[in-house]
């Protein structure tokens, strides 16, 4: 698929507003209990703005390994974001994953907590690095 640009800013900011809506979102089901959903929510939070991240580089998919992939080489590996949010989204995917597909996972609320403090600060360094490199989005 052959984005136009208007369009693929417009699918950006999208994928941007995804992200920080989901926000919200986690921290009612943390205050709901609702720790399981948390993860998987805090997980996507962090893949919406993975996708946005992919589209203003001309990289599209929506294999999830794929993009952690692509993001761990072209922006980990080579220094332009900081290792530890490699970390972030890595942990995120492996316990998303557990919690959708194993069995009797819990979470701790710590965890949980912790995992949310590390989403909203991926988040914010993904819009700064995108509004850095890309001001045509902001």
């Amino acid at each position: 698929m052959t984005l136009k640009d208007k369009d693929r800013i417009n699918l950006i900011k999208y994928r941007i507003e995804q992200s920080e809506e989901t926000i919200n979102d986690v921290q009612l089901l943390i205050d709901n209990n609702r720790l399981r959903s948390a993860v998987n929510r805090i997980y996507y939070a962090i893949f919406y703005s993975l996708l946005a991240l992919g589209l203003a580089n001309q990289f599209e998919t929506s294999k999830h390994a794929q993009l952690i992939g692509w993001f761990n080489k072209n922006f980990i590996h080579t220094g332009l974001i900081e290792q530890k949010y490699g970390k972030i989204v890595n942990k995120a995917f492996i316990r998303r994953t557990k919690g959708d597909y194993d069995i009797y996972v819990k979470y701790d609320e710590e965890i949980v907590i912790e995992m949310f403090s590390g989403m909203k600060e991926f988040i914010s360094e993904i819009k700064r690095f995108l509004n850095t490199e890309f001001p045509s989005i902001k």
